[in-house]
């Protein structure tokens, strides 16, 4: 059963009861997606490079706000964004109507998102002239692709809960799709996850936590690196 719950910066989640699991922080949605996803993820990787395009592969798409965040900040930077999430679980789009989301972000771009995105799950959509959508109605592991990406937004469910998407198999699975020099984050940071991303080649640091957590993971793909 789903249920729309508001969270401490006034910002909506959805709590999953089969999982036991809210899709964001209960100490506030929308400022976990802005620290955690935008800040420590996108604007990282932009810092300091002067490029017109960039791509996201997002794993556990949930209620699009991470991508909304993202698609807002590359229209108002005029990035071309090409995003891709993988949810195995699709939200219905009256779900994701009331999520109210269309506050922190251009009505223009929320409009299109809520327009397309039911059509997002079978093929790749056009928001506007700047921003690319394709959610993979699959499971991780069934997700395979070409594309590598400039950075990931993992952003599973706990793993105290849904510990397969935090096995060795998901994880080197999930960087196969990582650029070289390109970001990974996650709210997460757990000893376990800190060595299976340096066996891997990746260059990891803890940064500082959205509210109501202390750390946060970051990584980047070594240019040297052979996978």
């Amino acid at each position: 059963m789903l249920e729309l719950i508001t969270t401490a910066d006034g910002s909506k989640t959805i709590y999953n009861s089969e999982v036991g699991e809210n899709y964001h922080s209960r100490h506030g949605a929308l400022q976990e997606s802005q620290h955690v996803f935008l800040n420590s993820g996108l604007k990282y990787f932009l810092s300091g490079k002067e490029v017109t395009e960039v791509s996201i592969l997002e794993v556990g798409f949930g209620t699009g706000l991470n991508f909304l965040l993202s698609a807002d900040y590359c229209q108002n930077e005029k990035i071309k964004l090409e995003y891709t999430g993988i949810e195995a679980h699709p939200l219905d789009h009256q779900m994701i109507s009331q999520t109210g989301y269309n506050q922190y972000i251009s009505q223009p771009v929320w409009a299109s998102f809520i327009d397309q995105y039911s059509e997002s799950l079978k093929q790749q959509v056009t928001i506007n002239p700047f921003c690319k959508l394709q959610t993979a109605h699959c499971q991780l592991l069934n997700f395979n692709s070409q594309q590598q990406y400039d950075v990931i937004y993992f952003d599973a469910f706990a793993s105290a809960n849904q510990p397969e998407m935090w096995s060795e198999q998901a994880i080197t699975h999930t960087i196969r799709f990582l650029k070289q020099g390109g970001v990974f984050v996650t709210y997460a940071i757990t000893g376990n996850l800190k060595r299976m991303l340096k066996s891997l080649g990746l260059k990891v640091e803890k940064v500082p936590g959205a509210p109501g957590k202390r750390e946060m993971l970051r990584a980047v793909r070594c240019a040297d690196m052979q996978m």
